[in-house]
């Protein structure tokens, strides 16, 4: 069974919640909308406190090519134009929402029958898709239209559908995969039009059985369109990982997907293309998991941009008394945040409660370089060096090696038999390396 070839490493799956139906949960009673929910430029405010606005209307414009519309995910009064703590532990700006009653936008289509035909061009899907807000839902955020635009001279020869989910924890791909299967499907050859590309591929790894099973039956009629299941090896969902795993190509250090011909799009990403595409709908909201072994009641929930993760946490069963870390996203590559007032956001895949004895971190010892780290680095680079050099901030040798290679997948850290938190000092570096490199380009 296919996967990649350098490094990775296997952790404890522990999808919990896989056998969990989405559920929708309540409207929160006010919305905070993030404007800074993707890679680029800051979208720009085009509405003013006080103002009422509806479920699905615009907020913010993108402030640039690279950059993604925000719309409101509920109906209501804008009560305050500020600041609020996003995942990252620092006050972004925010739009905070008095949510009313949930008043749709008049474009939006809200029906549940299926739109299987798209008679768009694909430039007029494109602008709908950047219309919409849409970007990476697998937590990347880049803004989904730019990747749908190769620049001259590049053309893509393959769409690759990332349903890996190799994260432990997270089980939200999955749910979607078995109860939105034929608007996927729909939104791959929405994408495949997009580019114009006569190839795709989903790649499922092997821990999903049902999900396989389901979309090559969806897919059966469609032969340009292959469902691959993939042997289980976290980060597979890394996109060099998994075009590596699918097609055998592997994309330079400094180099970009479509450089080697390849497009990637997350399985949540085509669902919400669907939507955009064929309904009308902006990216409003979500399906996040809320997991953690001591929840009373973990699930998957169908959730609106700008809720606070207290409600999500309080619908999984409220805050256990063992608490000791809530982190958005997994625990391989998440965030632990600093309370719960912090916004789903469009890159919200998951929130994961851990108890006192898993969130503890173990005494640090010094690396006695066994390697460990370099054998599972899936980037190939050597993450002792690098968070030494981080430590010692020592920035130039830093990007000599290479540091914004790392995807930050944390197998370096996971794999350290002295418990040092490598990961850390690598995306410090990064953060301070790639602020280097963005004045030098100014």
């Amino acid at each position: 069974m296919k996967t990649f070839t350098i490094g990775g490493i296997h952790p404890p799956e522990s999808k919990l919640t896989a056998g969990k139906s989405i559920v929708d949960l309540p409207l929160p009673k006010q919305a905070v909308v993030l404007l800074g929910q993707h890679i680029g430029a800051p979208a720009q405010l085009v509405v003013e406190r006080g103002a009422v606005v509806k479920t699905g209307q615009l907020l913010a414009k993108a402030g640039g090519f690279v950059s993604a519309n925000i719309h409101s995910p509920v109906s209501g009064k804008i009560a305050k134009i500020g600041e609020a703590v996003d995942a990252s532990g620092y006050p972004k700006p925010a739009v905070f929402i008095d949510v009313t009653e949930d008043d749709w936008a008049e474009e939006i289509v809200r029906t549940e029958k299926l739109e299987r035909e798209c008679r768009l061009t694909p430039e007029e899907i494109v602008a709908k898709i950047a219309e919409a807000g849409i970007v990476g839902m697998g937590g990347a955020c880049f803004p989904a239209s730019v990747k749908l635009t190769p620049p001259p001279g590049k053309k893509c020869d393959l769409l690759i559908i990332n349903a890996v989910e190799c994260e432990p924890y997270l089980t939200a791909d999955h749910r979607l995969m078995l109860e939105k299967g034929p608007e996927i499907v729909i939104g791959i050859r929405i994408l495949m039009k997009a580019l114009g590309v006569d190839r795709a591929v989903i790649g499922i790894e092997e821990n999903k059985p049902d999900a396989i099973e389901l979309m090559r039956h969806l897919t059966i009629s469609y032969p340009t369109i292959e469902v691959l299941p993939l042997q289980m090896h976290y980060p597979q969902g890394g996109e060099k990982q998994l075009i590596e795993a699918v097609s055998g190509r592997q994309v330079p250090s400094g180099a970009l997907p479509i450089d080697v011909g390849k497009v990637v799009q997350n399985v949540g990403t085509v669902y919400a293309v669907y939507e955009a595409v064929q309904k009308n709908k902006p990216l409003i909201e979500r399906i996040v998991t809320v997991t953690g072994k001591s929840l009373k009641h973990p699930g998957n929930f169908r959730v609106r941009i700008g809720t606070p993760i207290a409600d999500l946490i309080e619908a999984a069963g409220g805050l256990p008394e063992n608490a000791g870390k809530i982190i958005s996203g997994g625990p391989m590559m998440g965030k632990a945040l600093v309370g719960m007032d912090v916004p789903v956001a469009k890159g919200t895949s998951g929130v994961l409660v851990m108890d006192e004895a898993e969130s503890v971190r173990k005494p640090v010892f010094d690396c006695i370089r066994c390697g460990k780290c370099i054998g599972a680095c899936p980037m190939g680079l050597e993450p002792y060096l690098l968070s030494a050099l981080a430590e010692r901030q020592v920035w130039d040798r830093l990007e000599k090696e290479h540091i914004m290679d790392c995807i930050e997948c944390g197998c370096c850290t996971f794999t350290c038999p002295a418990n040092r938190p490598l990961l850390d000092y690598m995306r410090v570096g990064k953060a301070k390396v790639g602020a280097i490199i963005r004045s030098r380009k100014k």
